[in-house]
């Protein structure tokens, strides 16, 4: 018997399970569905409250968790036990936030390993995974009790730039809160379809989505044509939002108030009120010129123009990026239709105005900044569902992909930007004669060296059939899925051995943020065309070197004394080269070498030619 699900809140009947859309931010997290009557994206409310669930966990003296405003009522008074931005630490190891571990209350644990960051509360611990997937079991249960339906099944959010371990950890994080996450999307790319709901299948639109919220910066272009939505490029800082401008304060008023670290570490407490002020402050001068606000024994003060030349270093960030993805997208600001606010940070009136002024055009914030991400998730799932064919999302992938070659070279399989879904696939052989496996090694990074871009994980495939060097055709495939989480896998062509991963990257290698990785690889430019031109020059010397040695082990005997003696100079020469940092010379020696055994091998050659036309093996 078919079940029919009904909802009782609305009386409407369900064709399919309700499918919901949520936005999981660094400050607050929300969810959004298709309202059944209207068509609307709605974020879901009870009453009058707000739909906005702060991203706070706490534990009491019993374990017991609590989230949301109840929890971000004991940010003061129980700070090393309230967790506060755990988004900022999915993906990561100690290393990654050691420089910024100062700014939480509670225990980051550092056992100076390179597995994922835990938390100490008491004596338990948790993962960021475990405490993201306490926030996304709260909104279940909210989206369960305003519905009167089971929520099993969501699209969650996150920045765009996000790398593969923190897109995982968000994956992990919904199915530890019993849901299926049927896609991970890029925070930008919802915005843009909560915008793009009105926009008719003839409009034609290029738009730029600036996104600033608690935790991370994006900032996206987007061209939206006939419904389809696709982006162009996308840039941004996954260490920048509203909680860099809370810090930005914090500091001030330590400084100003001779408030020393030492007292701090004496009085958590301290250090997450003064936290909790800056949030206030900052939100108050969004409207005001000046706030004031008694802590104790300790006057907080803060004018309006003080607070903008202390975040004016941050809002600079925002706009370089800014100028990175029209670089990308190659496009003027005078390209761009309409530039769209999104994140709770935009409301600061000294971000807007300078977002509207690098675009020289008034930015666009009339839907609710704080919403419009979970209801463009809402959208997506609508799309998932089957219900929207009006809507088409294509989007990219923020930084390329590829395998370590010879010589430590980064070789491209994915380039960045490049659409989503997607697949590649090159073929590799073997540098050594009976090589029985080869290490596949993954990277992610903008650089011609592999040491300069960070690695996601390696593996080996085994098993190759013992053959000459160069025989082995090796097929390594690179598929990214629609949540821009990558499969590799591959495959020695002649045996038909083969091996995959799905690539759960090594937590906590060094996360230079993604717009350093681009910065790098454009001001390192010409430092990386020599790198990649030497390595390139020294593989080839060495690879001469090796066939050379072969062919002398096998034909010496036909060799005359003189030619011999002019192959080991010229080898000794070329071996010589290949350890020196000059590629001229490395590419003369082997060229050298070349000249001289040309004629005999050519001669060799001929010879046995004209002996197996006479009949004989050769």
């Amino acid at each position: 018997m078919a079940k029919i699900a009904i909802n009782i809140a609305t009386g409407s009947l369900q064709k399919e399970e309700i499918i919901v859309g949520i936005d999981l931010g660094t400050t607050n997290s929300l969810v959004a569905i298709i309202h059944p009557d209207t068509k609307q994206a709605v974020a879901l409310k009870e009453h009058d409250s707000s739909s906005l669930l702060p991203s706070v966990v706490h534990f009491d003296e019993h374990s017991n968790i609590m989230v949301g405003e109840v929890a971000k009522t004991m940010l003061v008074q129980a700070p090393e036990r309230t967790i506060f931005s755990a988004k900022r630490l999915m993906g990561k190891s100690y290393n990654d936030i050691r420089d910024n571990a100062g700014n939480f209350s509670y225990k980051i644990i550092d056992d100076n390993t390179e597995s994922l960051v835990k938390i100490q509360v008491g004596d338990k611990f948790y993962s960021p995974v475990d405490l993201s997937s306490y926030i996304l079991k709260e909104l279940k249960h909210r989206a369960e009790h305003i519905l009167k339906t089971p929520v099993n099944k969501a699209v969650i959010t996150v920045p765009a730039y996000f790398n593969d371990a923190q897109r995982q950890a968000t994956r992990d994080a919904g199915r530890l809160a019993g849901l299926d996450v049927l896609r991970i999307i890029n925070e930008p790319t919802a915005a843009s379809l909560a915008y793009g709901i009105g926009i008719s299948r003839e409009e034609h639109k290029t738009i730029a989505v600036y996104d600033l919220g608690g935790g991370t910066f994006d900032i996206s272009i987007l061209r939206i044509a006939g419904g389809i939505f696709e982006v162009l490029s996308t840039n941004g800082d996954t260490y920048l939002g509203g909680d860099d401008m809370d810090h930005a304060i914090v500091d001030h008023w330590k400084k100003s108030l001779n408030i020393s670290e030492n007292e701090i570490q004496k009085d958590l407490s301290l250090n997450q009120s003064l936290r909790l002020h800056a949030e206030t402050a900052k939100k108050q001068l969004s409207a005001e010129d000046n706030y004031e606000a008694a802590l104790g024994q300790y006057k907080l003060k803060l004018g309006k123009a003080e607070f903008e030349t202390l975040i004016h270093p941050l809002i600079d960030k925002t706009i370089q990026s800014c100028k990175n993805a029209l670089k990308d997208a190659a496009l003027k600001t005078t390209d761009i239709d309409a530039v769209v606010m999104v994140g709770g940070s935009t409301r600061v009136p000294a971000v807007k105005s300078a977002v509207g002024s690098f675009f020289g055009k008034e930015v666009n914030d009339s839907v609710n900044p704080d919403e419009v991400v979970a209801l463009g998730a809402a959208i997506q799932a609508d799309i998932l569902a089957g219900n929207n064919k009006e809507l088409l999302l294509i989007d990219i992938t923020p930084l390329s992909l590829g395998i370590e070659t010879a010589g430590g070279l980064m070789d491209v399989l994915i380039p960045r930007n490049t659409k989503i879904p997607s697949k590649a696939s090159r073929q590799y052989t073997t540098q050594v004669d009976a090589q029985s496996g080869m290490r596949i090694s993954v990277f992610q990074g903008e650089r011609d060296l592999v040491q300069h871009n960070r690695k996601l994980a390696e593996f080996n495939l085994s098993g190759i059939p013992g053959m000459l060097a160069g025989l082995p055709k090796v097929e390594v495939s690179f598929l990214i899925n629609a949540d821009g989480i990558l499969t590799v896998a591959a495959k020695e062509l002649r045996s038909g051995v083969e091996q995959s991963i799905e690539i759960k990257p090594q937590y906590g290698l060094t996360d230079n943020d993604v717009e350093k990785m681009l910065l790098d690889s454009i001001t390192h430019a010409k430092d990386d065309i020599s790198a990649r031109a030497l390595a390139e020059a020294r593989t080839e010397g060495e690879q001469l070197l090796k066939t050379t040695e072969r062919f002398l082990q096998k034909n010496a005997s036909l060799l005359s004394q003189d030619e011999l003696l002019k192959t080991a100079a010229a080898m000794q020469a070329l071996q010589l080269a290949v350890t020196m940092e000059d590629k001229d010379l490395v590419q003369a020696k082997t060229e050298e070498l070349n000249e001289i055994s040309r004629p005999y091998a050519e001669r060799i050659m001929d010879e046995a030619v004209s002996g197996a036309m006479k009949g004989k093996s050769i």
